[in-house]
């Protein structure tokens, strides 16, 4: 196998799949098809044929779960490069082959999303050495699908007569129904996945003749950035002015050395509901649910219930019913999910963002019942996990400690509880909590006050590096 490293693209926001995920925790950080994650599968995927830790392009506020997931997955990235703003792919792959480049090294590139299905992992084993040996002379390379019907959801590729790695003739937008079913009765046409293979410098090389001014403003948000042991920041000012433009229009479209790799192995970019239901095992009657789930007389239905959910005589609809939102729709419609983010987030609602439940690098914190002038969160501290030093203008808060052991800072008082014991953190009062034991921390926090805002935060200290 030649000289490969991955580059996994984890920028997304996957709002496609609300309620389950949502911009604070997009799919690619859900186990949505199994028990790992779809960033943890990704890799798994990928490790057989890679001769080097990932690099991994991941948000910003993503920082700390995408660490965490790939140290659950053993995966050991040579760089978890930060993106403080999305720029598209062709950027993001530029400052992934600067990274691999760093030390003099020129290694094959396979760029994957960090959010598809690939059922067949040998079928995808196989089309990666096979499209090696294109890269490894010089060729851009491409994975086209197979398709499986006439898909009006994605772009498709062209290619020439033959087999193997073969050039690409055209990339031809989303097509309507009629010409899609031409396209896929041809037999020519093959769906654009949006994974590649290249060699970092030939992808450099095809930017710069293309699109300098990307490559050029990719190169100094880059050569700028701030490392420390995890992490790669790139300079905010610097991306802030890079063109952003996919990897399709910026490069492959352009280049004359683009080809292409047939891949058939039960591969989805799970853009929908509908589509996580169709690559979900299904019963006799076609439905496919998870969780808490009763059915009656249904057929082809997806249910996923972080509760009981209930269906009486349904055919063809999808349920989703999370702690704070329930989506209930046709499956044929279930496009139109982004219009319903697109509406909360005009009218200003948390859960176009945020879930219930929201996780921190120390562990999370549920936010379980709320009124006016009080609200109640479930907290969970990992062992040995510890919030910043801060204080609130607006609210006063009590703690009482449910299991484990908490480390409380109050002022100049530090305390020790266990559980059943409690403590008064008045406002304007400086506090930390730290979990210095080996189990988890849970505890309820009540807090009161004239305001309850997360912004009502002053940090002093954080470990985390935030502020």
């Amino acid at each position: 196998m030649s000289n490969i490293t991955p580059v996994i693209l984890s920028g997304g926001s996957g709002t496609r799949l609300w309620p389950l995920s949502r911009e604070t925790y997009p799919k690619q950080f859900l186990a949505l098809t199994g028990t790992q994650t779809m960033l943890q599968s990704t890799w798994h995927r990928v490790a057989a044929v890679a001769a080097h830790g990932p690099l991994v392009i991941a948000n910003e506020a993503h920082r700390f779960v995408a660490a965490e997931q790939l140290q659950q997955a053993g995966a050991e990235p040579q760089a978890i490069i930060l993106e403080p703003m999305g720029r598209n792919t062709a950027p993001a792959i530029a400052v992934a082959a600067l990274e691999a480049t760093r030390q003099g090294d020129d290694p094959l590139l396979l760029v994957l999303p960090s959010d598809h299905v690939v059922a067949d992992e040998a079928a995808f084993h196989a089309a990666v050495r096979l499209a090696s040996a294109a890269a490894d002379a010089g060729k851009l390379v491409t994975f086209g699908i197979v398709p499986t019907g006439p898909e009006t959801g994605y772009g498709y590729i062209k290619a020439a007569p033959g087999s193997g790695a073969r050039p690409v003739e055209r990339f031809v937008e989303k097509p309507d129904l009629d010409t899609a079913t031409a396209y896929v009765a041809s037999g020519q046409y093959l769906w654009n996945s949006g994974m590649f293979l290249f060699r970092a410098s030939r992808y450099l090389e095809e930017l710069a003749r293309f699109n300098p001014a990307m490559l050029e403003r990719s190169r100094s948000a880059w050569e700028n950035a701030r490392r420390d042991a995890d992490f790669t920041r790139l300079d905010a000012e610097a991306f802030a002015a890079v063109p952003s433009d996919s990897i399709d229009y910026a490069v492959m479209e352009k280049t004359a050395d683009a080809v292409v790799v047939a891949l058939d192995a039960g591969w989805s970019d799970v853009g929908s509901w509908t589509a996580l239901r169709d690559v979900t095992p299904r019963d006799g009657e076609g439905n496919a649910h998870h969780g808490d789930v009763i059915a009656i007389d249904c057929r082809n239905t997806y249910a996923y219930g972080e509760r009981l959910v209930a269906l009486i005589g349904l055919d063809d609809v999808i349920v989703v019913a999370t702690d704070d939102a329930v989506l209930v729709g046709r499956a044929d419609r279930m496009q139109e999910v982004k219009d319903v983010v697109a509406r909360l987030k005009a009218e200003g609602r948390s859960e176009a963002a945020w879930h219930r439940k929201v996780y921190r690098p120390w562990g999370a914190y549920d936010s379980i019942d709320n009124g006016e002038r009080f609200q109640v969160k479930r907290i969970t501290v990992k062992p040995g996990g510890t919030l910043s030093l801060q204080m609130h203008h607006h609210r006063a808060e009590h703690w009482v400690v449910v299991s484990g052991t908490a480390e409380v800072t109050r002022g100049d008082e530090v305390l020790l509880l266990s559980e059943n014991q409690s403590t008064y953190i008045p406002l304007g009062v400086t506090h930390r909590l730290r979990n210095p034991g080996k189990l988890p921390l849970e505890l309820i926090e009540v807090q009161s006050g004239s305001y309850l805002g997360e912004d009502d935060i002053v940090r002093f200290e954080d470990t985390y590096g935030r502020s």
